[in-house]
């Protein structure tokens, strides 16, 4: 497993070069992502299903100055080099890779996955990238324990039992 964590989207040409080379070889490319703040069951259920979508799974998460602006700025709980390493320990996962934007669009433009897995808190319709993965032709998998499982929720009952 390797974790990469680029400064700038021009640095993922590693990546890129990477994904090409394993789809010209008829591999398909599964692409997740998350912000993964507190990984849980629900994180694991949704790669493990990911990864069977394809033969590589790539994991994005969002840099903790993303996660900032998408949850407050009581987050990230962990790090995002912590939060990868976690990830790149478990075994469904190839890659992980950090992004700054709000959502996976320049990736979904950069990396071309065949695949985009999203959690099923989502829908086809209400994937925020759906029009560009329509656009690219990347088709999208809802993955994932349809139970709730929420970091949000985790968090909310932690602080009920503190009490």
């Amino acid at each position: 497993m390797a974790f990469e964590c680029p400064d700038s989207l021009s640095e993922r040409g590693g990546l890129v070069a990477e994904l090409a080379e394993l789809r010209g070889g008829g591999q398909r490319v599964v692409l997740a992502n998350g912000c993964f703040d507190l990984l849980h069951v629900g994180h694991l259920r949704y790669l493990q299903d990911a990864a069977t979508r394809g033969d590589f799974l790539v994991v994005a998460i969002n840099s903790d100055e993303s996660v900032r602006r998408l949850k407050g700025e009581g987050r990230p709980l962990m790090p995002q080099e912590e939060r990868a390493e976690l990830l790149c320990g478990l075994r469904c996962v190839d890659r992980v890779f950090a992004f700054d934007e709000s959502t996976l669009e320049v990736s979904l433009r950069t990396l071309r996955p065949d695949v985009h897995a999203k959690g099923p808190d989502y829908t086809p319709e209400t994937v925020p990238e759906g029009p560009v993965d329509r656009e690219l032709g990347i088709e999208i998998a809802i993955c994932g324990d349809p139970k709730e499982h929420s970091t949000t929720e985790l968090l909310e009952r932690l602080s009920l039992d503190s009490e």
